[in-house]
């Protein structure tokens, strides 16, 4: 197998050359037909997450083909195409997996972060954490199993809000303004000012209206979403929200929210966060997706170029999702 490996935070990926890992019980071995570059990856790689399984091999929005499998693989079989994401397994007996809220596991497993990833030819994966896909596009899939998946959870934590604002229209974003929009909900957007190339995205994808963060927008929202890791951006959402609206922040790392008056915050303004995911939020998820006819733009990237991807995704040179094929 060839596996793109994270050895030290803040340096390159390396290409390294492996004999096919063998799944053990409970486990599947992919092979990865592709392998969305999320946000997360490049936290990962630049050293914003703590303790990575160093060294690790990153990527959590993977669809593959399962290869072969070990003892108690839970029903898989060989060439069954499956979606490996972000949560990678969970020990099932603490407080939140036994009350239906595994995405906050004491014990989690992750992705390409705790485990190995998809920035490779295969992967080992939980069988019981693995999405059945059937016939799909991969390319346009992968993004699916996390911007998608987080997005989905974010989305659905604005509850019924009928006019919602999104800050930073990139991979998430621009897949859950599709959802929003088949639900009869507005969407504006917010980019980094003077971004016109994602203002432009935003309106290609049907947005009432785009433009710059740092200003005012035409009307108030019920709710915000935040799918930008800038701490900054949270006052201005819950200046931007009605009273009683909501701000939700969607990623798994945000740079410091700075202090703000408390009046910014009064008049019963929520701030709550998502974090990871879990498997019946993909049952949700691509039920709503298919409805909707949610497609996903993509920039393809051979595995070699993972890191030129990372970097194209760091400087925000391309709209949409990065997926890299093996």
């Amino acid at each position: 197998m060839r596996a793109m490996t994270l050895e030290a935070a803040g340096q390159p990926l390396v290409l390294r050359h492996h004999e096919d890992p063998v799944p053990g019980p409970g486990e599947a071995r992919i092979r990865v037909e592709a392998c969305g570059v999320c946000r997360t990856d490049l936290h990962l790689v630049d050293g914003e997450l703590p303790e990575p399984a160093l060294p690790v091999v990153p990527g959590h929005e993977v669809v593959g083909w399962v290869e072969c499998v070990g003892p108690d693989a839970g029903g898989l079989v060989p060439g069954q195409r499956v979606g490996v994401p972000w949560l990678g397994g969970t020990c099932g007996v603490c407080d939140y997996c036994r009350g239906g809220r595994e995405n906050l596991c004491d014990a989690p497993q992750f992705t390409g972060y705790t485990r190995p990833g998809g920035f490779a030819s295969h992967l080992i994966a939980r069988a019981d954490f693995c999405i059945p896909l059937g016939e799909v596009d991969p390319v346009a899939c992968a993004p699916l199993l996390c911007a998608g998946l987080i997005g989905w959870r974010a989305l659905a934590r604005t509850d019924e809000a009928a006019t919602i604002g999104i800050y930073g229209f990139g991979a998430a974003a621009h897949l859950m303004t599709q959802i929003a929009r088949h639900q009869g909900r507005r969407v504006l957007a917010f980019t980094r000012p003077g971004d016109h190339a994602a203002q432009d995205f935003a309106r290609a994808h049907g947005v009432a209206w785009a433009g710059d963060s740092d200003v005012a927008p035409p009307e108030l929202l019920d709710a915000a979403i935040i799918f930008a890791p800038s701490g900054e951006l949270v006052p201005r959402a819950l200046r931007a929200v009605r009273k009683g609206g909501r701000v939700v922040c969607g990623g798994i790392h945000m740079s410091d929210i700075p202090s703000m008056p408390y009046r910014w915050l009064w008049g019963e303004r929520e701030l709550v966060s998502v974090a990871n995911l879990a498997r019946s939020d993909a049952r949700e998820f691509f039920d709503h997706a298919r409805r909707a006819c949610v497609s996903a733009t993509t920039r393809r990237y051979r595995l070699e170029q993972a890191n030129e991807a990372l970097d194209d995704l760091r400087h925000g040179r391309f709209e949409g999702s990065a997926v890299l094929v093996p």
